[in-house]
Parts: structure tokens; C-alpha cells; sequence
């Protein structure tokens, strides 16, 4: 790698008082420039011009997300979501939803354990439409008494929709196995009990204690012109912020709020203990489902390249090591991957198979041999290198819509907390070596794994 690397601290402010904001990433032939402009009450743009495309993807980025709620609140962020959509003094949920869909647009949001995001994607003459509604939806929703009531219903049938898949269900549980009855280990939706006990006031108060500006940050990517994103959020915004009803405050001075990541790493916390578990939800399904896997790396740490490239080589694809061990060779199961997540104190490491329930204590043997071999073994050179091609090939062919470049901006600035252009990102990935991934394999697979088995069993201790 070459000492000149392209990363911007999201910490290095300065409310410019040009519209063209301040320039963070320098694009080829002028595609791919990333603009960041501060707005009076800390609200955050960051864009990314695409002249080739006729389309703009403009997203509202909220520092919130299930990990920042108490047991009692558990299910408030992903409630919130939900609510929005219902009204504001403007527009109706049919408005709301006509506006854009009248014009070939999609709108929508999700909520995650770290934050929360309302998108919608346009044509691009239609960027002033999009962003009059989303910030009306962010900044003014009425959430009023009926709609909390009628949604409630609507997040009760999400979650039981939930229990009735166990494949999304198994991960819930892993969540569970791995960080136990914490803001990570809880689902993002709550439970049943917790979104039944939940009132407006609670509601009205996390929205208004977290729907902020130094909290917000509003990520676009397209055909656009930064000053005049600028324009249009800082028009919405305002307009919102002039109700007399309205918790939003654009006071100037008010500095954004550092992300997740920087806070942790400036204030160098301890780690999230983990007390890894076997969880088995007995069901009875037609196909039992597995999930094991380790604690990982934080979203700064360095290791997270080799962990990357280990997944890959693991479970990334048709030829990894366990597509390979379980489906190819033995045919035990359609589905098998691993994956890596990132939390800003904490991560996962793990590997999930699908499969007839007879089946499944083999495959969950093949699964602990296998990473057991990585763990002391490595990978080989061959490896290494399939493993490099498929991240970076992954990595630029993921980031071919305006969508995906939106999500990498927002996620960027509200939660990295630094701007990596794609040419570092590719570069870093190619530099991982051989050391690298033997040491993260040894340092992550070794522990004492958590598992979570959803099928038609009773004996926990079976797969212990």
C-alpha cells in the first residue's frame, strides 16, 4: 500500500459558508465526488455525483437504533419507523407514499441495531420532490394516538410473521446465544410483550430525544449537484422546523454528534463481554436450521480485512470450503455461507447451513471441522487470492447503484465516522496477507463457539 490513503475523519468539520460544501473524495473525471456540507442545528450532507445516471437515491440517516433502548423500550426505533409513514401536518400515509410512486419512485425505511434509515430513490428531476417529503416525514410525523394503535397491530403480525421463518428466526437466536439479554442480543422489533407495552409518550420521547440534528445526517448519490441537495434539505428542514409543534431546532453552532465509532475508539471501552450459549428453539419445521459462529471484530478494527477474506474463503461463495465440504461433496444441505458483522464495540463471526433435520448433526460437525481447520491452519495461497478477488469484486460490482452508494455514504458519516474512496478499499483488500488471516483465524475461531439450532428437537445438549 501507498502512504498517500484517501480517509476522511468525519470528525474534521467546518460549517463552510460556500454551498459547494467542503470536498471529501475526489472523483474520476469529476464521477464519484463526495461533497459534505453542515447545516445550521447540526444537520449533516454528504453527496456523491454520478452524471451518468438519470436517477438520484437520497436517504435521512438517524443515529438510533435498537441497541440504544432499555428493555422497557425495546422495539421503540423499529416502532418509529414504522410510524412515520402514517402522517404529518401536510401529507397523509397516502400522500406520503402517492407523492413518490406517482413519479416511478420507490420511498421506504429500516431500522437496525446501530441506526435507522428512510430512503426513497427518483428520477432526477424529481430530487425536489423527494427531499420535501422526506423531510417532512423525519421532522414533522404526528404520531398521533390512533396510528400508534392501528401500527402496533402491523409490527405484532411483523414479528409473529418472524416466528414463522426459521431462517430469519435462527439468526434472532444466535443474536441471543452470542451476546445474551443485551441491546445486541435483543431482536430489533422487540417482542410481542414489549411492543404491547409500549405508549405514545415513550414513543413521542424517543423520537424527540434522538430525531435531532446533530443526529441526522442526509446521504444522496446520483446525477446532482451538491449546493443543490444542500438547498432542498436545508428548505425542508426549515419548513419543518418553523411549526410551532415541531422538536426540531436548527440553531446555528450546534455541532454534529461524533459517530459510534469514533466515540469508542477515542474512548478506548472495553470490550462487550460475551458469554457464549446453545440455544435450541424446538419447532417443527420441514428443513432445521443452524447457526454458529464466534465473537468478531469491531468496525475500526484492522482486522476486519482478513476477517473478510476468511469469510470468503470459508463460505463467500460456490467455491468455498463448506459449499464445497457440505453441498458439493455430500449433499446435505442447499444452503451454507458465513459472515462477518460489525458493531462499534463488538462483532460476529459466523456460519449458517439449512438442511433436513436428520442431517443436521453431521453438517453441524462438518461446520466445526472446518472452522477449527481454518483456526489452526490458515488458508492456503490459492485462497488468499480467491478470496481477495471476491471481496474486491464484490465490492465494486455492489457499488453500481445509486442505492448502494447512498447506504455507503450515510453509514460512512453517522457510524464509521471516515470516508474511504474505493480505490484505498480495493487496495487495503488486496494488501491482506497470509499472516493476517492465519492470525485472526487463530485469534477469532478458537473460542467457544455460540449455537443456535431452530428444528424439531428437544435435547439442547445435543448440539452442545
Amino acid at each position: 500500500m501507498t502512504d498517500s490513503v484517501e480517509v476522511i475523519s468525519a470528525a474534521a468539520y467546518t460549517e463552510d459558508d460556500s454551498v459547494g460544501g467542503e470536498l471529501l473524495l475526489e472523483g474520476t473525471d469529476g464521477s464519484g465526488a463526495v461533497r459534505r456540507t453542515v447545516l445550521p442545528g447540526g444537520i449533516r450532507v454528504v453527496t456523491e455525483a454520478m452524471p451518468l445516471v438519470r436517477s438520484v437515491s437520497l436517504g435521512v440517516w438517524v443515529g438510533v437504533g435498537s441497541r440504544d433502548e432499555s428493555p422497557e423500550l425495546a422495539g421503540a426505533s423499529h416502532f418509529l419507523e414504522h410510524l412515520l409513514f402514517k402522517g404529518t401536518p401536510r401529507r397523509s400515509a397516502l400522500d406520503i407514499s402517492a407523492a413518490i410512486e406517482a413519479v416511478g419512485g420507490d420511498i421506504n425505511a429500516f431500522t437496525t441495531k446501530e441506526y435507522t434509515c428512510y430512503y426513497a430513490r427518483v428520477l432526477d428531476a424529481d430530487l425536489p420532490l423527494a427531499a420535501d417529503v422526506l423531510t417532512d416525514v423525519v421532522g414533522a410525523a404526528l404520531l398521533r394516538a390512533q396510528d400508534v394503535e392501528s401500527e402496533r397491530g402491523v409490527i405484532l403480525e411483523e414479528i409473529a410473521m418472524t416466528e414463522d421463518d426459521p431462517g430469519d428466526l435462527v439468526h434472532e437466536e444466535f443474536s441471543l446465544a452470542l451476546w445474551g439479554d443485551t441491546p445486541l442480543g435483543r431482536p430489533i422489533a422487540g417482542s410481542a410483550e414489549s411492543v404491547r407495552a409500549l405508549t405514545r409518550e415513550q414513543i413521542a420521547e424517543h423520537y424527540r430525544g434522538h430525531y435531532t440534528g446533530p443526529n441526522l445526517v442526509v446521504a444522496a448519490a446520483g446525477n446532482l449537484r451538491h449546493e443543490h441537495v444542500v438547498e432542498l434539505v436545508w428548505a425542508g428542514f426549515e419548513r419543518v422546523a418553523r411549526d410551532a409543534h415541531s422538536h426540531l431546532t436548527l440553531e446555528p453552532g450546534r455541532s454534529p454528534l461524533v459517530s459510534r465509532a469514533e466515540l469508542d475508539a477515542a474512548a478506548g471501552p472495553a470490550p462487550l463481554t460475551l458469554a457464549p450459549a446453545v440455544r435450541l428453539l424446538g419447532k417443527k419445521t420441514e428443513q432445521a436450521h443452524l447457526v454458529l459462529g464466534t465473537p468478531g471484530v469491531t468496525r475500526l478494527d484492522d482486522r476486519r480485512w482478513a476477517l473478510g477474506v476468511l469469510a470468503a474463503v470459508l463460505g463467500g461463495g460456490m467455491s468455498s470450503r463448506l459449499f464445497q465440504e457440505v453441498r458439493e461433496k455430500r449433499g446435505l444441505a442447499y444452503s451454507v455461507y458465513s459472515f462477518a458483522t460489525q458493531f462499534t464495540d463488538s462483532g460476529a463471526f459466523g456460519v449458517y447451513a439449512g438442511c433436513q433435520p436428520k442431517k443436521l448433526r453431521e453438517v453441524l460437525s462438518l461446520c466445526r471441522e472446518e472452522i477449527g481447520k481454518a483456526a489452526a491452519d490458515g488458508i492456503s495461497e490459492g485462497e488468499l487470492a480467491l478470496g481477495i478477488g471476491q471481496l474486491r469484486g464484490g465490492t465494486v460490482l455492489g457499488l453500481e447503484d445509486t442505492g448502494s452508494r447512498m447506504s455507503r455514504l450515510g453509514k460512512s458519516e453517522l457510524v464509521y465516522g471516515q470516508h474511504l474512496s474505493v480505490d484505498y478499499v480495493l487496495e487495503r483488500m488486496g494488501s491482506v496477507t497470509m499472516d493476517e488471516v492465519r492470525q485472526v483465524a487463530a485469534e477469532l475461531l478458537a473460542t467457544a463457539p455460540a449455537t443456535a439450532v431452530v428444528g424439531p428437537y428437544e435435547n439442547v445438549e445435543d448440539f452442545a
